[in-house]
């Protein structure tokens, strides 16, 4: 059966939007946004308030200054661009679908409230500074805080309505089940898609992360929200939008090694996890994540307490802080990317394996390495798919008057897609200036020793050798 004709379109199951109980926000992205009564329950609590105070891009504002931006805006985006996915479908698919005014309701919740769990500095609170703990994905946190904020503000909400606004929420984790859902399960695709990566999450970061850094962005979402189409309870994609959904997943690998994964960015990172880990104990940062009712007191403003505190037990954290305020930072050594034919075997890279590796030079010099003066950072890059090609799991069809769908293998639109979709890189940091030297031979050593070679396309700079020795010398 073809496409719906003009007349068969399901406005009637369009809900109206009441402007005497609605809300405008002018976004710098996305122009007006209008919210709903429901919405503006759970966005007048200091629970989505506290979004304010978590930049998006986390400690990137230190090397990229524009990057200012919070989840709070970011929140208001996947809100509206999964209120105009749901309606596009509607518009469209609404006979066919069966979509009514509880399911638009639902995905433009989950869009409202997809980051509300977020840790402080962006992703760095759950995967490096809380990776040896229970806590498993900001998503998970999402969901236990809105059932504390709609019990602690006694918000009206169908108890149907929440559970799904839940599971569209955490539909894109690893451990999410979703074989409950036996209908409309394109639905839970729209926020946060774990079947083919491509959501308006995606197309929201994508557009404001690159627009704030400053930087260009070849890939228009907008294409995508209007012509997708739901066959057979899953979202496809006309066969002529190929090369923009490779635009998609390129765009965001960019900004990965671009921004997100910067040698200097990833750095201050390393400092603030080192910083808030010495802090944990005396203020019990990690303690939070098991209680919402403590979670959502915990913002990005954790660093200015830090540093205003005169307690000695905070020392430490304080000192490191000192430093990245002065531009003190962690210095790179260098960096190699893991090859092809060894990433699927390889180790992680530890302070210990670089130590273990230091050159007797630098013990001739009076320089003995502890794990305390290295720092590793290992940045994972791939089209969300690791070492698979996205694609493969999309769907596409030819034209509206067909409802069949099929997927489109890479070289039958272009030889020159990657044939690799995953990268890893391994940096190096030395904790001390002082220790640039011994521990760029270190890292250098560790590489002829686990690759045969020197994988690093470049020298470390010899200036920062230079200081090394002078520094060394005058001491």
């Amino acid at each position: 059966m073809g496409a719906a004709a003009p007349n068969d379109v399901a406005y009637t199951y369009l809900p109206v939007l009441d402007r005497r109980f609605s809300k405008q926000v002018r976004d710098n992205v996305h122009g007006n946004i209008f919210l709903d009564p429901l919405c503006l329950k759970f966005v007048d609590t200091e629970q989505f308030q506290r979004l304010r105070d978590l930049k998006q891009l986390g400690l990137t504002h230190m090397v990229f200054p524009g990057a200012v931006h919070t989840r709070f805006e970011h929140s208001l985006g996947v809100y509206w661009l999964a209120s105009e996915a749901v309606h596009t479908f509607a518009t469209h698919q609404g006979n066919e679908l069966g979509i009514e005014h509880s399911d638009v309701s639902e995905v433009k919740l989950a869009g409202l409230l997809h980051d509300v769990g977020h840790g402080p500095f962006s992703h760095l609170f759950e995967k490096a500074f809380l990776r040896r703990s229970v806590f498993r994905s900001h998503e998970d946190m999402s969901v236990k805080m809105i059932d504390y904020m709609v019990d602690e503000h006694n918000i009206d909400i169908d108890p149907g309505t929440l559970k799904n606004v839940k599971e569209m929420i955490s539909a894109s984790c690893e451990h999410a089940s979703l074989s409950g859902v036996k209908e409309k399960r394109f639905l839970y695709d729209i926020v946060a898609n774990g079947r083919t990566g491509i959501d308006v999450d995606k197309f929201d970061y994508i557009a404001r992360d690159s627009r704030a850094c400053g930087l260009g962005c070849n890939f228009q979402f907008e294409r995508l929200m209007h012509s997708m189409r739901v066959i057979g309870d899953e979202i496809c994609y006309r066969a002529n939008d190929y090369l923009t959904i490779h635009k998609l997943f390129a765009a965001r690998a960019d900004m990965h090694r671009t921004v997100y994964s910067h040698a200097k960015v990833k750095a201050i990172d390393l400092m603030v996890v080192d910083a808030l880990s010495k802090a944990d104990q005396y203020l019990g940062i990690s303690a939070s994540i098991q209680d919402p009712s403590q979670f959502w007191k915990l913002d990005d403003s954790i660093l200015k307490r830090i540093e205003t505190d005169n307690s000695p037990e905070l020392k430490e954290s304080r000192d490191l802080i000192l430093r990245i305020r002065r531009r003190d930072l962690y210095q790179f050594c260098n960096e190699f990317s893991v090859p092809k034919d060894m990433m699927d075997k390889f180790k992680n890279v530890t302070p210990e394996d670089i130590i273990c590796s230091e050159s007797q030079k630098a013990n001739g010099n009076g320089i003995t390495l502890s794990t305390e003066d290295v720092a590793v950072s290992i940045a994972k890059i791939d089209l969300t798919r690791g070492k698979n090609n996205p694609l493969e799991s999309i769907k596409f069809f030819k034209d509206y008057e067909s409802d069949d769908k099929f997927p489109i293998r890479d070289e039958s639109i272009s030889n020159l897609l990657p044939a690799s979709f995953q990268d890893m890189i391994v940096r190096v940091y030395a904790k001390k200036p002082e220790l640039v030297e011994a521990v760029s031979e270190a890292f250098e050593n560790y590489q002829r020793k686990t690759l045969g070679e020197t994988a690093q396309v470049h020298e470390t700079p010899k200036k920062r050798r230079f200081l090394t020795t002078s520094r060394v010398v005058s001491t």
